[in-house]
């Protein structure tokens, strides 16, 4: 029976900031899709950036990769390169606009896309079918991508490419950060997230243009009329003022939460790092990763899988890597260009807790767990 108070993956993090802010919302009844809570929460959201762009707050990540494709005119009967090891959501959208996924698989430094996979899969798509419309490379777990070896090959090619930092918000890149290095960069405020606003996402992009593009299309696309009147299909994916309040609130604490995965990362490193058969992922120089998720690769699903187990017969939460989309159910016929990386990855590797909120009792706790098994 468990007993234990249970510990969670990576649970919502409140710092209390946010209640005046969603308190604001209700005082003013500004409870809609609208409202200066939202143009507050993109500014802060650029502010943080950095870097000249436009941010436009949405519904989810997920919407905010489908605006993207949108945005890029991805449409039927068009491929799109897509990083194989992530979330569905990377990928989802693209058959959402009947265009077609084509999958690429990671490399070692850094578990994102590989760039020499990459041009492979683009020529081998020139020669054989066409043209890519567009790349979706990932910065998985919060560690930044290849992005100028990809972004060499797309310029190459002239692809753009769409920067999923879902998991990234808070790393950077040779000092820019994610989410900024790209065509159109996303977030994702889901409640695993860095931060959170419950459910949302936001576009990144250097241009006003596309961020008014953006916008309108993720409000049904209405015309200007005194009447509805559209020319265009819209989507209901803006953010609502009252979660763009809990964003604000977040923002305030966002480099604390940063700081505290971090030495997460650290603690699990300093206390596991002497097993031949755990290995963690080390940033790259210039690479900086929020350290979203902790990830430790075993050195067997066996082994794997047995510390997942004893975990869970003690209520704490871990969960394999993610499991490649090459090898989903769902995208079995789709071409794929794969050198075995994310394959190994995920029947080997596993995230432990990694929440901000872990008090360090949890981590200690988490820690025998793992000790108790590796001593089996």
């Amino acid at each position: 029976m468990l007993t234990m108070t249970k510990i969670y993956l990576s649970s919502p993090h409140m710092s209390g900031l946010e209640q005046k802010y969603v308190n604001t919302a209700f005082d003013t009844n500004w409870i809609a899709p609208l409202g200066p809570l939202v143009d507050g929460f993109e500014n802060d959201i650029e502010a943080y950036l950095n870097n000249d762009i436009h941010a436009s707050v949405l519904s989810s990540g997920t919407a905010s990769i489908h605006l993207a494709l949108q945005l890029l005119g991805v449409g039927t009967g068009d491929e799109v390169l897509c990083q194989s090891f992530t979330f569905s959501a990377s990928a989802n959208p693209i058959v959402y606009q009947g265009a077609t996924p084509v999958f690429v698989d990671s490399e070692t430094d850094t578990w994102n896309m590989s760039p020499e996979l990459l041009e492979i899969a683009i020529n081998d798509r020139l020669n054989s079918y066409k043209k890519p419309k567009a790349i979706i490379a990932v910065h998985l777990y919060g560690m930044p991508y290849k992005a100028n070896e990809i972004n060499a090959i797309a310029k190459k090619y002239d692809i753009p490419v769409i920067e999923d930092s879902a998991e990234a918000l808070g790393s950077s890149y040779f000092g820019v950060k994610c989410g900024t290095l790209s065509d159109i960069g996303i977030l994702s405020f889901n409640g695993n997230k860095i931060i959170t606003t419950s459910g949302g996402g936001a576009l990144i992009t250097k241009s006003l243009d596309l961020k008014q593009k953006a916008v309108f299309l993720s409000t049904q696309a209405r015309d200007q009329a005194p009447h509805y009147e559209h020319s265009s299909i819209g989507y209901n994916y803006r953010m609502s003022n009252v979660l763009a309040g809990i964003g604000r609130g977040q923002m305030e604490v966002l480099d604390e939460r940063v700081e505290a995965r971090r030495r997460n990362f650290q603690f699990y490193k300093n206390n596991l790092s002497k097993f031949d058969s755990i290995q963690f992922l080390e940033e790259p120089e210039g690479f900086y990763s929020n350290r979203w998720l902790s990830c430790i690769i075993t050195s067997s699903y066996e082994q794997r899988e047995s510390i997942r187990l004893a975990l869970l017969e003690d209520d704490i939460e871990s969960r394999p890597l993610w499991k490649p989309m090459h090898m989903q159910p769902v995208f079995k016929n789709a071409v794929s260009y794969t050198n075995g990386v994310s394959e190994d990855l995920f029947n080997k590797g596993l995230c432990l807790p990694s929440g901000s909120n872990l008090t360090q009792q949890d981590l200690e706790r988490v820690l025998q767990i793992i000790l108790n098994t590796l001593s089996l």
